[in-house]
């Protein structure tokens, strides 16, 4: 599936619609500790896809609830997803000067702003998700909390920064995507779907889209990694290569790799079979990860 300029477009228009959300929900640097609200924010509007918020809001609409009920959810995920961009970036993990193509947080606020900035971020994220005191936000708070923990994002960046000598790579390199990468992802359809009160076929159903999603997501991006300039992305590239990590390229090919990511596309959009043309917007997102430059 290739992206047409009607989605294009549509991506840019719904990335405009969750700015505005974050906008109006973000601390702002006229609050006191003005300094870390203007990290918070320097980060979170530096740039992005979007993707994440994104899923939360058209897996909920697929589902058939209303998106609107969904927006606290959407700039949660994406407080988080910020958050473990700004401490990648830091000289203690990736050691990275440019992100989207601008300073990264600890280049411009110092090292401890940048580190609080993302601390900030996290626990927003909570108090995002549960200022109603319902059931739904608690369960959605633990859904959020499964997927960034140990178990997920942040187990993920422990074995992409430790070796493990006597596990196969291939073995390694996927269980890095499926935590660092594919939780998150796979946890904002779920949060989608649970804000719409959705049945559990449904459910299930969104839950292997975004398992699937966020691989293809993550050797993508390792793919172009090798393929593209500094440029074209936005920040350094083949440092991974470099530092001796795993990746889909280093461990199988860039072929390889790239018919990997295919076929994870193709699976989530299979995933979707239970659901009609509502879930056309999902199916176009699938083929839109597939096909980017960037």
């Amino acid at each position: 599936m290739k992206v047409k300029k009607n989605l294009t477009d549509w991506l840019s228009g719904q990335k405009e619609a969750i700015d505005r959300l974050l906008e109006e929900r973000l601390p702002t640097e006229n609050d006191l500790a003005a300094g870390i609200h203007e990290a918070m924010r320097y980060s979170v509007f530096a740039g992005g896809k979007r993707l994440r918020p994104l899923l939360v809001l058209e897996c909920c609409r697929a589902c058939g609830g209303d998106p609107a009920g969904a927006a606290d959810a959407a700039c949660a995920i994406e407080c988080v997803h910020t958050y473990s961009l700004i401490h990648d970036d830091l000289p203690a993990m990736d050691d990275d000067e440019l992100r989207r193509g601008k300073p990264t947080s600890h280049k411009v606020f110092g090292e401890a702003i940048a580190i609080l900035a993302g601390d900030a971020l996290l626990t927003f994220a909570f108090e995002l998700l549960t200022s109603e005191g319902s059931a739904r936000s608690a369960r959605l708070a633990g859904e959020l909390a499964k997927a960034a923990g140990t178990m997920g994002m942040i187990g993920g960046q422990v074995l992409d920064i430790t070796e493990e000598p006597r596990e196969e790579p291939g073995d390694r390199v996927r269980s890095i995507h499926r935590m660092k990468t594919a939780a998150l992802l796979r946890c904002a359809c779920r949060m989608g779907a649970i804000c719409a009160g959705s049945l559990e076929e449904k459910l299930e159903a969104l839950t292997s889209y975004g398992l699937n999603l966020g691989l293809a997501f993550q050797i993508v991006d390792d793919i172009l990694d090798v393929t593209s300039t500094p440029e074209e992305l936005g920040k350094a590239t083949q440092k991974d290569l470099a530092a001796g990590k795993l990746t889909y390229p280093g461990v199988f090919g860039t072929d390889q790799a790239a018919l990997e990511a295919r076929k994870h596309v193709e699976t989530a959009i299979e995933s979707l079979v239970v659901f009609g043309t509502e879930a056309d917007n999902l199916r176009a997102l699938a083929g839109y990860v597939a096909d980017r430059k960037n």
